[in-house]
């Protein structure tokens, strides 16, 4: 029977993870999952894909959501509390991948924190704090019905991963390399940023799967990852480190224009509550429906 092996949630995109045993599942991701991000002074998005060094600093939200903790790449902490509207925080118009949302602005002194420890290019940084997941920016409608929302992830709720995939994966890494060891080295599971691993399953079964039940939740499978920079990127030096996975995924597990690893999924709502229920590591994993798996391209 498959379980779930893990769990992580990113309080600030594409900053460090956190790895609980359990986690709420709310409409729009796990509890404390992506609700803040960076953006540049237009708002757009900005995350290791444009500075590596970002995933080196480390958040942790307090446990009721109002306060966040910041530890940057010196160790220095910063500690801010959650602006919302309520308190009369300023909103801001905001995008990732082109899709415009309202979020708020956290205050002058954060922003000048973050200028202290990220790269002048980058111009001015802020930090925004998403207010108003229920209803402030709809998933895809390609993909999702209209009530369904979103935090500041890519594009949907949750992203799942197997560690089967990832062993195949590695299996082609190495194979690709066969007189250059350092460069057919294992990756970890970090590299891909998911929220949910799940072990116990053959490789790339998830490719196939379209509704799935975790701990008494379902969810529905929306669409594959397609896989960008990122994955190129050590999570714990901040470092490029070269062409892989990128170039595994490009010969082994390509599906037109996307390297794909990992589904993305979006929980179905059997209730109007804010919190779903809870996942924990161990949970047991049950396929609901699938289809055969595509056969990617290979090259």
């Amino acid at each position: 029977m498959p379980r779930l092996a893990s769990l992580h949630l990113y309080p600030v995109k594409s900053m460090y993870r956190l790895s609980p045993p359990s986690a709420a599942v709310q409409p729009w991701g796990l509890l404390g999952d992506r609700r803040w991000m960076l953006v540049d002074a237009d708002g757009t998005a900005l995350t290791q894909r444009d500075e590596p060094a970002i995933g080196q600093f480390r958040p942790v939200p307090s446990a009721d959501g109002a306060a966040l903790t910041l530890t940057g790449p010196d160790g220095d902490v910063h500690v801010l509390p959650a602006p919302t509207l309520a308190d009369g925080a300023p909103e801001t118009t905001v995008s990732v991948f082109g899709t415009r949302f309202s979020a708020v602005e956290a205050g002058k002194d954060t922003t000048a924190w973050l200028a202290g420890r990220l790269p002048a290019k980058l111009g001015e940084v802020r930090l925004v704090h998403l207010d108003r997941p229920a209803t402030s920016r709809p998933i895809n409608p390609e993909y999702a019905g209209p009530d369904e929302t979103v935090s500041m992830a890519d594009g949907f709720p949750l992203l799942l991963t197997t560690t089967a995939s990832l062993d195949e994966l590695n299996a082609r890494i190495a194979d690709d390399h066969p007189d250059d060891p350092a460069k057919g080295a294992p990756l970890p599971m970090e590299r891909f940023r998911p929220n949910l691993v799940v072990s116990g399953t053959a490789a790339w079964a998830e490719d196939g799967w379209r509704r799935v039940r975790i701990g008494g939740l379902e969810f529905r499978v929306a669409k594959p990852c397609g896989r960008c920079v990122v994955t190129t990127t050590d999570q714990e030096t901040g470092e490029r480190r070269g062409p892989e996975p990128l170039r595994a995924l490009g010969r082994h597990h390509r599906f037109g224009q996307k390297l794909v690893f990992g589904q993305n999924l979006v929980p179905v709502r059997a209730t109007s509550a804010e919190v779903l229920g809870t996942l924990s590591v161990g949970d047991e994993v049950e396929v609901l429906e699938e289809v055969p798996a595509p056969q990617p391209e290979r090259r």
